[in-house]
């Protein structure tokens, strides 16, 4: 539950949008420390620990069917040698304890062979892929329309918009600024393991090899920076600043997101204790605590533009007052004391 002040849609304050320069006086108004503390509490307020979570769910729910029917996918329209880059890759970033289980996972996701088309398995096999791509994409678009939701609550929004107008915004979302995100997750996340798996499969020189390994990190923290910026701007229901308001919080989210994952990664590969824990889950558990990261991430980056907007009208406070300090906000409060008994 939110307990976290409305924040004004400054656009209708002043009449017009703001620009970057209203943005970067801001941040130095306040600076940057300032604002990351305050933003923290109108993300803690807002109750983004527990959307994080939420989104997490759906996110990892996507990220398993994809990967398995992408592969099986590429098997199907003819290009098994890019389902053999998936299977390389996908086996490459997990952890050590679960090769086993993920690589059977991949390698069971193939459909036999084109001239093969008779066999019921063929057949089975190819809905088994539509159904896991269909699977993905119901679980991204659930995803977003929960981003929404955490959003409105960071924000002070207490109603998302209309179920119909919600979930086509979600579904618009996940094939535009999911699709982009995933690019960049992939080529910073498992980019130098996904250049390898191509130059084994498909014989690339040196010179390709380098190409790819410098481009893949501009390229790659582009499209998080403008996937992100998107989901900002798109996923509350109010009018938004300028996508130069957004790009702050933007900016924070993927390098807390880059730090995080690096981090996470050294201790999924450096604590032993880990993968002996979970044995052949460890990539699962891997992958529900990568989804967390990344949830906590996007909302904590909603928080700092919100609260970024906020304090420019004078809100610097997040917090509803409490004046009791009961832990029920003064507003609510009033309204039970005023509620027909």
């Amino acid at each position: 539950m939110s307990s976290v002040r409305a924040v004004p849609e400054t656009g209708y304050m002043t009449g017009d949008e703001l620009s970057a320069d209203d943005a970067w006086h801001t941040v130095r108004r306040y600076g940057l420390r300032h604002l990351l503390s305050t933003g923290f509490v109108r993300f803690r307020y807002g109750d983004g620990f527990s959307h994080a979570r939420a989104f997490a769910l759906q996110l990892a729910l996507a990220t398993v069917p994809l990967v398995i029917a992408g592969a099986g996918l590429a098997t199907a329209i003819g290009a098994e040698s890019f389902s053999e880059v998936v299977a390389r890759t996908v086996v490459a970033i997990s952890p050590v304890s679960s090769d086993e289980l993920v690589g059977r996972a991949v390698a069971e996701s193939g459909v036999p062979e084109p001239g093969e088309d008779d066999d019921p398995l063929t057949e089975r096999s190819e809905v088994v892929v539509t159904l896991g791509l269909l699977t993905a994409f119901a679980a991204a678009t659930s995803a977003f329309a929960q981003l929404e939701r955490g959003a409105n609550r960071i924000y002070g929004t207490e109603r998302d918009r209309p179920a119909l107008r919600k979930y086509v915004r979600a579904t618009l979302l996940t094939a535009t600024a999911g699709v982009a995100m995933a690019t960049g997750l992939l080529l910073i996340v498992a980019g130098e393991p996904f250049g390898d798996a191509l130059e084994q499969v498909y014989r690339w020189g040196d010179a390709a090899e380098t190409v790819w390994d410098v481009l893949r990190w501009p390229v790659g923290l582009a499209a998080l920076v403008v996937a992100v910026t998107a989901l900002l701007r798109f996923a509350p229901r109010r009018r938004q600043p300028g996508l130069s308001w957004l790009a702050v919080g933007a900016t924070v989210t993927v390098l807390l997101w880059i730090s995080g994952s690096g981090l996470l990664a050294l201790y999924v590969v450096l604590a032993p204790t880990f993968g002996d824990t979970y044995g052949p889950l460890t990539a699962v558990m891997a992958l529900l605590l990568w989804a967390n990261l990344t949830g906590v991430a996007l909302l904590a980056g909603v928080a700092l533009a919100a609260q970024l907007e906020a304090v420019r009208v004078g809100q610097d406070d997040p917090r509803l007052p409490d004046s009791d300090d009961d832990g029920i906000p003064d507003k609510v409060d009033a309204d039970l004391d005023t509620s027909p008994r």
